[in-house]
């Protein structure tokens, strides 16, 4: 393989929707000469409720859709896809894949005293036991609660991330999780990162937070230089498609990508 020439070529980022586009924002800020591509699979968005073959279907599909367009490494930017479908995009395609599963779980292996971590996320993420897996590969001693929450999302979305109404609908979630004395919260869903106010609120300092959008970003970049792989030319700009109604995608991303969205192109990937 020629690094020189690979190493100009774009990184590769799908999810379900706009939640990844927190992902992307990470990796933008820390490579920033790098060329970014995001697909997001609106017309099949939320993944978190399908079935296991069905993500893994999906994320196939976009997956072959990025490295048709010569992606040097592909980042799955959804917890119910890097759940359930990683394994097989590893093998299926011949350049390295990335999850957000990994990532945020070593991190929180490295934050918690009390051996007790919680995790967050919709119900296909909490159903697989991903993170549970994830973590006690890493310390088997480690006690993993896990909650799904997933009104967190359609918050998130609606720009109601501090509303007084997420603050309730985080007491209604996260008590019980509180109750088992927790030192470390992982955020297993790529929304959830714009909700850390409420949530720093409900758990207090003695709580701390795993971004996984942040620990996959800085898992990328690490990886990227280490083989070689960091661009060393300008970077062109970066392209955002959509699998249906792009209008929304822009409004909406714009708060995830923390500006405004334009140029996003509807693309069919099925």
């Amino acid at each position: 393989m020629d690094t020189a020439v690979v190493s100009e070529r774009a990184i590769g980022v799908f999810d379900s929707g706009v939640g990844g586009l927190t992902v992307l924002k990470e990796l933008s800020r820390l490579l920033p000469d790098e060329e970014l591509i995001y697909l997001g699979d609106t017309a099949r968005v939320p993944y978190g409720t399908k079935s296991g073959s069905t993500v893994t279907r999906y994320a196939q599909e976009a997956a072959g859709f990025l490295t048709a367009l010569g992606v040097k490494v592909l980042v799955v930017a959804c917890n119910t896809a890097s759940a359930v479908a990683l394994p097989v995009l590893e093998e299926r395609f011949q350049i390295p894949v990335f999850g957000v599963i990994q990532p945020g779980a070593a991190r929180a292996v490295q934050l918690t005293h009390s051996r007790r971590v919680g995790v967050i996320g919709t119900e296909g993420t909490i159903k697989s036991s991903a993170y549970t897996r994830a973590i006690q590969a890493l310390d088997s001693r480690i006690q993993v609660s896990t909650t799904a929450c997933p009104l967190f999302v359609p918050l998130a979305e609606e720009g109601w991330s501090e509303h007084p109404i997420a603050r309730l609908v985080a007491q209604e979630y996260l008590t019980g999780l509180a109750a088992e004395k927790i030192d470390a919260l992982v955020l297993g869903c790529t929304h959830y990162p714009l909700l850390k106010l409420i949530l720093g609120d409900f758990f207090g300092p003695e709580v701390a937070l795993v971004d996984s959008a942040e620990e996959t970003a800085a898992t990328v970049a690490r990886a990227l230089a280490e083989q070689d792989l960091l661009r060393r030319s300008p970077p062109g700009p970066h392209r955002f498609f959509v699998t249906d109604v792009p209008e929304r995608f822009e409004r909406v991303g714009g708060t995830f990508w923390g500006a405004p969205l334009g140029g996003v192109k509807q693309v069919e990937i099925g």
